[in-house]
This record gives C-alpha cells, sequence and structure tokens, in this order.
C-alpha cells in the first residue's frame, strides 16, 4: 500500500500547469491509427472505403485485422466523389483535410448516419457529430510525443494497458534545447516507434502535457496567421477552402504550378511535408490526387509563429 501513495518532497518534476483537456470527455488512446483499430473492432465492419488521398498509415489496422478496404476518390474541393450505397457491414471514412471541411463532415454523417467514420486528426478543434464515431490526433496540433482521443458510443471489452510515453520525448526536448535540425532523426525514431503498437489508453504524461494547453490561444493564433497567409497569397492559391468562424487551421494549403518552391522554403528552414508520397504509387498522374501531392504545400501557420513570421514565408513566395 505504501508504494501506492502520492510521492512528497525529493527531486521536483517537469513543471506544467495544471488545466482541463480540450476533449476531456472522449476515449484517450495512444495513437491516431489505435482509435480507428478500436473502432473497426467494436464495429464488426468487412469492408471500409477510404480516400486514395491519405497517408499509408491509415491502412495499418486493416492489415492487422485484415478488413477489406476500396478507395475513393476526392473532387478539388477535397469532397466525397463516392456516390453508391453501404451494405449494413460497411462504412466510409472521411478525413477532414486541413480543419477545413467540418461543413462536408455533417453532410456526410446525414448521408451515411453511423457508417461514417471521421478521420479529424487533422482538424482537432472541430466538434464530434452525435452517434458519429470520430478520432483525433495529439501530435499534429501540439508538442506531445503521442496520443489520440476517440467519440465511439460502444465499449471494446478489453482492458487497455497504460501506455509510457517518457522514452519518447527526446526530439521536443532536443529541439528547445539544440535545434530542430538536430532534432530530426529523434523525431524519426519516434515516429518509427509508434508503428504496430497494441491499443492503449494514453499515458500520464502526454494526459499532463494535454491538460497544460492554452487552447483558445492557440485556437486565434492559428486563425490569424491563416489569414494573414491568405489575405495576400489566395489570388495565387489554387484552392479555395473558406475558414469558416469555428475553424481552427492545420496548415494553410498553398496550392501552386510551381514545384520547385517546396524544394526553395526547406532550403529556407520552412519546413513544408508532402501529404502523402504513397498517394504517388496508388493514383494515376490524370488524377484529383496526384497532382494534390506534387503541388499542395501545407505552409506551418501554428502557435509557435506571429505576424513576423507569416512576413518571411510570404517574402520567400
Amino acid at each position: 500500500m505504501i508504494n501506492q501513495r502520492k510521492s512528497i518532497g525529493g527531486y521536483f518534476e517537469l513543471e506544467l500547469p495544471q488545466g482541463v483537456e480540450y476533449h476531456s470527455n472522449a476515449i484517450a488512446l495512444n495513437t491516431g491509427r489505435n482509435a480507428l483499430e478500436y473502432i473497426l473492432r467494436v464495429r464488426g465492419y468487412k469492408r471500409v472505403y477510404l480516400p486514395y488521398y491519405s497517408c499509408d498509415v491509415l491502412l495499418e489496422p486493416f492489415s492487422k485485422l485484415r478488413i477489406n478496404y476500396t478507395f475513393y476518390h476526392i473532387n478539388s474541393n477535397l469532397e466525397v466523389e463516392f456516390q453508391e450505397s453501404l451494405n449494413s457491414d460497411e462504412a466510409i471514412l472521411y478525413i477532414n483535410y486541413f480543419g477545413l471541411k467540418q461543413d462536408h463532415v455533417e453532410s456526410l454523417a446525414k448521408r451515411y448516419g453511423k457508417q461514417l467514420i471521421v478521420d479529424n486528426t487533422q482538424a482537432f478543434y472541430a466538434p464530434p457529430i452525435s452517434g458519429i464515431d470520430t478520432f483525433y490526433s495529439c501530435r499534429k496540433f501540439f508538442g506531445v510525443p503521442d496520443g489520440a482521443y476517440l467519440y465511439c458510443d460502444q465499449v471494446l471489452d478489453v482492458d487497455l494497458e497504460q501506455d509510457h510515453s517518457w522514452e519518447r520525448m527526446t526530439h521536443l526536448l532536443k529541439r528547445i534545447d539544440v535545434s530542430a535540425e538536430d532534432a530530426y532523426v529523434d523525431f524519426r525514431e519516434t515516429d518509427e516507434s509508434l508503428k504496430n503498437n497494441p491499443i492503449r489508453q494514453m499515458s500520464l504524461l502526454t494526459h499532463r502535457i494535454m491538460a497544460s494547453i492554452d487552447y483558445s490561444g492557440i485556437a486565434e493564433c492559428r486563425r490569424k496567421n491563416y489569414l494573414r497567409l491568405d489575405e495576400v497569397l489566395s489570388n495565387k492559391n489554387g484552392i479555395s477552402l473558406l475558414l469558416t468562424t469555428d475553424a481552427v487551421p492545420m496548415v494553410y494549403p498553398f496550392f501552386i504550378t510551381d514545384i520547385q518552391l517546396r524544394q526553395r522554403l526547406i532550403e529556407n528552414k520552412v519546413y513544408v511535408a508532402t501529404y502523402w508520397p504513397n498517394v504517388l504509387d496508388w493514383c494515376d498522374k490524370n488524377t484529383t490526387e496526384h497532382p494534390l501531392t506534387q503541388q499542395l504545400l501545407p505552409i506551418p501557420i501554428d502557435q509557435r509563429y506571429g505576424e513576423g513570421d507569416m512576413k518571411m514565408i510570404v517574402e520567400l513566395i
């Protein structure tokens, strides 16, 4: 019994403010892909329709559970082209791209009901729709080693172990203490360590970090940075995505014809990812998804940056 008591005295721990997690009513798990696995296991789907425009890690739970999947195309507005009706043992998954497609999520919920799975990994602030299985990722919006939230009205009949995250903190600490470039290898190692993990409860460390975040301040910062870029770049942007009054974007999606711009930005330490290289292998060149992968630049607009950073990015472009 003594070992279960709270430790008093001794060395200090990492100082973090104690607040409330944004998705405090959700099921808190270790990764987004495991949140999806949780849904697949409790629902017992035989087939799920997935967007071609997605990361290949999305396939991990399907391989693990040996569940069939079929890809579908999206249009230039990043909306579902798929029009077929679903069998009772099927579902369709849609990604709320960049946190900017909540209106389309709501229309799909009306069309497919409980057979819709909403991937809000790019839309942390988007509200879940009652009765619709929805999952979120923490890492795409905040400096945490792992973590995911799930809204699902059916409970998996398994006692889930609690995850531990302290060994995944190196890249976060090293980026502060050394540099982003020096910590990149550590980041990749952390990324690899998340593959093929069992479903676990979110770690106490990730819970604690997520309870220390200024969610409203971050939302305001992201929106301001998005609008700063859009004010200058909208007439050069090949894709038009409306920032609604309650949307909080992950990035500023900038679709351009100059495919060399990505490398020029990276050379100037503006790190823009490619969403997602695997799509080039999955899709023909004449599809919507192929040019999206090559020409869409997800420009950082998150809480680490302000007006001066956005001006610098505009000048580089």
